[in-house]
C-alpha cells in the first residue's frame, strides 16, 4: 500500500498549456509526467476571466466547479451551463472548448485522464467514506473545507482545504469531512 499527503499549501501554480492562466497540479500518474505524458492529471484552476481551454488530444476532462458561481463551457460548438456547484460535468478534451464566467471568478477542479489508458470516476461526498482504490489503480480524495480527517489504524490525519490522499493498493482508511471532499477513483483502461 502506498498513501501520500498532499497540503494545498505545497502546490505551486504554473501556466496553462495554452498560457491563458494558471493552474495548481495536485497529482499526476505516473507522478512526474509532463503536461503530454501523464496518464491522468487532478488540478486546481482559478479562472478569473473568459477564454480558451488548452486542447489535450485523447484526453477526457472532468470539470467541478468548487467556488463561484459557474461557467458557460461551449464544447465542440455546443453551450454546457456548468452553475451547479459541486456538480461534476464530464466533456472531451480534444474538441475546442472555451469557458464564459456566468458571475465572477471561480475555482474548477479538473480531473484529466487519456482514454485510452485510464478511466476516472468523479464524486462529491460528505460525512463517511471509506477509501478504496481499485485493483492496479489509485484513489485520491480532496477535502474542499477545513477539518476533515483520514482515519486509519496508525492514527488520523487532518486535512484542510484542498488537501489531498492518493492511495494506491490496500485502502489507506476512512475519510471523514466536516463538509464535502471530491473523490476520484482511478483505473487502468
Amino acid at each position: 500500500m502506498t498513501v501520500r499527503i498532499l497540503r494545498a499549501a505545497g502546490l505551486t501554480p504554473t501556466p496553462w498549456k495554452n498560457g491563458g492562466g494558471l493552474t495548481r497540479e495536485i497529482a499526476t500518474g505516473p507522478e512526474g509526467a509532463g503536461v503530454d505524458a501523464f496518464d491522468w492529471r487532478v488540478s486546481l484552476a482559478d479562472v478569473t476571466a473568459d477564454g480558451p481551454f488548452s486542447a489535450f488530444p485523447g484526453v477526457d476532462r472532468i470539470l467541478t466547479v468548487v467556488e463561484g458561481a459557474g461557467m458557460d463551457l461551449v464544447v465542440g460548438g455546443e453551450h454546457h451551463i456548468v452553475d451547479e456547484p459541486l456538480w461534476p460535468h464530464g466533456f472531451p478534451g480534444d474538441l475546442p472548448t472555451e469557458g464564459f464566467l456566468l458571475g465572477g471568478p471561480v475555482v474548477n477542479l479538473n480531473v484529466m485522464y487519456r482514454r485510452a489508458r485510464t478511466r476516472a470516476e468523479t464524486a462529491v461526498v460528505c460525512g463517511t467514506v471509506r477509501l478504496l482504490p481499485p485493483e492496479g489503480g489509485a484513489v485520491l480524495a480532496v477535502s474542499l473545507d477545513d477539518g476533515a480527517e483520514l482515519e486509519s489504524g496508525a492514527g488520523g490525519v487532518r486535512l484542510d482545504r484542498y488537501d489531498a490522499v492518493l492511495a494506491a493498493g490496500e485502502s489507506p482508511g476512512v475519510l471523514r469531512t466536516m463538509g464535502q471532499a471530491v473523490l476520484i477513483t482511478l483505473s487502468g483502461g
